[in-house]
Parts: C-alpha cells; structure tokens; sequence
C-alpha cells in the first residue's frame, strides 16, 4: 500500500472514547471501501472471550484493547494493547494492515504493547497478562 493511512472521524472520536472516558475496552478496526482509511467495526466493553469471538477467521483486524488484570502481588493494574490481527487466510490483506497497524503506533504513542496474533492461541489472557505485565 503506497497511499498514507487515514484514520475516520469515527476511529478518531472510538479511540479518545477508549482513552479517556474508559467506558469502552475494545476497538476493532478494519479498512473502509475508500482505500487507506480505517473505521471502526466494533466499539464496546468486550470480554476477552467476546474480543476473541469478534476477530474473523479469514480477514485481518487492527485492536485496540485494554486489558485489565491483577499483578502477582494483588494489585489492579491496566494497560493498553494494539493487536495486529493477521490470520493465515488474510495473507493478501497484510500489507495494508501493517501500513495500518504502525500508523496507529504513531497515532497512540503512550501504548506500549504491540503485538501481532495469527492465531487465537496468541491472544490467550495469561499471555497478553505476561506481555503487558
């Protein structure tokens, strides 16, 4: 993909609602019809069972999830992920999806776990627990 990535006025404003407000958990986003562009597909408190019933298993998918967790002391703890969502059967969809994924690295500088998942075997709690810890 050679055009720039742009982001929707609804990413936009789902990704401040994810941010600030911490009413919602999860954004899902996909590449809209007008090429380069990413809308959101989902916007909501998802359990992560849901986030995982929610990623297709034939198309790709770019995350922004926080997930909660307690540390090995007992304290509530929080942290941000930005999941690239690259299933085996989404082959020809990953180049515009990585165009995609580092573009929101740029855009959301304060998440610091990255993370691309081909299965759903790599998004398993304890696993996203031991990265964000």
């Amino acid at each position: 993909m050679n055009s720039p990535i742009g982001l929707s006025e609804g990413c936009r404003d789902a990704l401040h609602h994810l941010r600030e407000t911490r009413e919602i958990n999860t954004v899902i986003l996909r590449f809209a019809d007008t090429p380069g562009v990413l809308v959101v597909e989902v916007e909501g408190n998802l359990t992560h069972d849901e986030l995982v019933a929610a990623l297709p298993a034939d198309q790709a998918r770019l995350v922004v999830h926080e997930l909660s967790f307690a540390t090995p002391e007992g304290a509530r703890k929080r942290e941000q992920l930005l999941v690239l969502w690259m299933p085996a059967d989404a082959e020809a969809q990953e180049e515009a999806y990585t165009a995609g994924y580092n573009a929101l690295k740029e855009y959301l500088p304060d998440v610091h776990v990255h993370l691309t998942a081909r299965q759903t075997g790599q998004l398993e709690h304890p696993r996203l627990v031991a990265l964000a810890g």
